[in-house]
């Protein structure tokens, strides 16, 4: 119910369970509509999550953009990840330089 009426949280744990399939049925695509709903309202576990959806479906360049959006708001998983991307040659050195500010500026 507070998922009908627009909680953030509630969007974002949503989109966890059904993503990983945590008592109830797997379901990709409800899960990302979950976390970009989420995301919209300014959960920020969520747009790591969106994050972590691009990168393993490739979409590179989305992946960092919602890494860099979390890590810009104190998240050092989403920094992580920029980083491994960026050692992988995922993700330009300029892209991992200003993620890292980002984050430096959100503590």
């Amino acid at each position: 119910e507070a998922a009908e009426l627009g909680s953030a949280s509630a969007l974002a744990k949503i989109g966890t369970l059904s993503y990983h399939g945590d008592g109830v049925a797997h379901d990709e695509a409800k899960s990302i509509h979950c976390w970009e709903a989420a995301a919209m309202k300014g959960d920020i576990g969520s747009r790591h999550s969106l994050g972590g959806v691009e990168l393993i479906k490739g979409n590179y360049d989305r992946a960092v953009r919602h890494f860099f959006i979390s890590a810009k708001m104190g998240i050092k998983e989403s920094l992580d990840e920029i980083k491994k991307m960026f050692a992988l040659g995922l993700a330009t050195k300029a892209q991992y330089a200003e993620a890292l500010k980002g984050y430096q500026d959100a503590l």
